[in-house]
């Protein structure tokens, strides 16, 4: 070992041992975009962030209109319940205007035979 000479161990024989020099090279080349490449990847990165604010704003507005439909049904829903007690209060109010009614048809035809009855038997119906 005079002279500075240094012996390598036998490598072993079921492996086989890559030269770092190959990996470095591949980084090096991989790490290392081409300028054309940096200029598609920034127009490329700029058109997703066009299309991303675009399908936003879409959201945005698709949002908005959903929020007015919204507020236009629940309207249109207490409108129609309120018509509805409305309507079931008059039903109520012409039931009982229908009882008030049969029950003066009833007193008149009572009177009309009592009358009859007093005139001494003449029937003014038919």
């Amino acid at each position: 070992m005079k002279g500075g000479f240094i012996m390598k161990k036998p490598a072993k024989k079921g492996k086989k041992v890559e030269p770092k020099t190959r990996k470095v090279a591949k980084s090096k080349a991989a790490g290392k975009p081409k300028k054309d490449e940096v200029a598609l990847l920034k127009q490329q990165m700029a058109k997703v962030k066009r299309e991303s604010n675009a399908k936003g704003k879409e959201a945005e507005v698709a949002k908005k209109l959903l929020g007015q439909r919204e507020a236009e049904l629940n309207r249109v829903k207490d409108e129609a319940e309120y018509k509805n007690r409305q309507l079931a209060s008059k039903e109520v109010d012409i039931e009982s205007y229908k009882r008030i009614t049969e029950e003066k048809i009833f007193q008149l035809e009572a009177k009309v035979k009592e009358l009859e009855a007093k005139v001494g038997g003449s029937s003014f119906t038919s």
